[in-house]
């Protein structure tokens, strides 16, 4: 059966991101619909309540099917599309990949994200002023924390949530991504955690991702650069 997929994302948002590397890894073709989240558009909110990226759009012979949240979508193309598995063979694996998904949107978010991503990324798009260097620090500072554990989890596995890649690692690689596209990411003291993310970001699903750019936003030198 043919499905059309339309993914409606912001290139630099880390949830979106998640689901394009999914996507990408199943080889499971889609067209992208660039979305402006913070205006609010009405097409988007049609679709997703929460007006927030990413949604996931297929029309098939079955009729359309909306999925809204990158955890929605994510346990929908594991379900959906099992091979490659992301979500590991065996139950013990799959709840360290979930723990890991759950620790980098609600935790990593929270306290690395919402200070450096708010203040480099959304005050310019929302054109609030300049950066609070306060909320930069405290930003920088919880970083080093987050790459610390990812260290000690990195020292004894081969992957983050163990022997093979899962949607840990996307989960983990879509967040700090968007980090290291304004530069922030302390590689040099981190190369165990370095190391991991240059694996992740040679995968071909990760080449749309190197190419992303938005206006005013100018990425870090080394962003697309594979070795880095």
């Amino acid at each position: 059966m043919s499905v059309q997929r339309t993914l409606y994302h912001f290139p630099l948002d880390p949830a979106s991101r998640q689901v394009r590397l999914a996507l990408g890894e199943k080889r499971l073709a889609f067209e992208d619909v660039v979305v402006r989240y913070w205006e609010q558009p009405d097409d988007l909110s049609a679709l997703n309540p929460s007006g927030l990226t990413p949604v996931l759009v297929e029309d098939g012979p079955d009729g359309r099917l909306v999925l809204c949240e990158s955890r929605a979508i994510l346990d929908y193309l594991e379900e959906r599309h099992p091979e490659p598995a992301l979500l590991g063979r065996e139950a013990v694996d799959r709840a360290e990949a979930r723990r890991l998904l759950q620790w980098f949107d609600r935790k990593f978010d929270y306290e690395v994200g919402s200070f450096l991503l708010h203040e480099k990324m959304e005050k310019r798009l929302l054109r609030m002023g300049a950066p609070d260097l306060a909320a930069l620090r405290r930003g920088r500072e919880a970083l080093r924390i987050h790459l610390t554990y990812l260290a000690s989890l990195l020292a004894e596995r081969d992957w983050l949530a163990g022997r093979r890649l899962s949607l840990a690692d996307f989960a983990g690689a879509a967040h700090l991504s968007v980090i290291d596209y304004f530069g922030d990411v302390p590689w040099r003291d981190f190369p165990v955690v370095k190391t991991w993310y240059m694996t992740v970001k040679s995968r071909p699903c990760f080449r749309p991702l190197l190419a992303d750019r938005w206006p005013g936003l100018a990425p870090a030198a080394h962003y697309d650069d594979l070795d880095f």
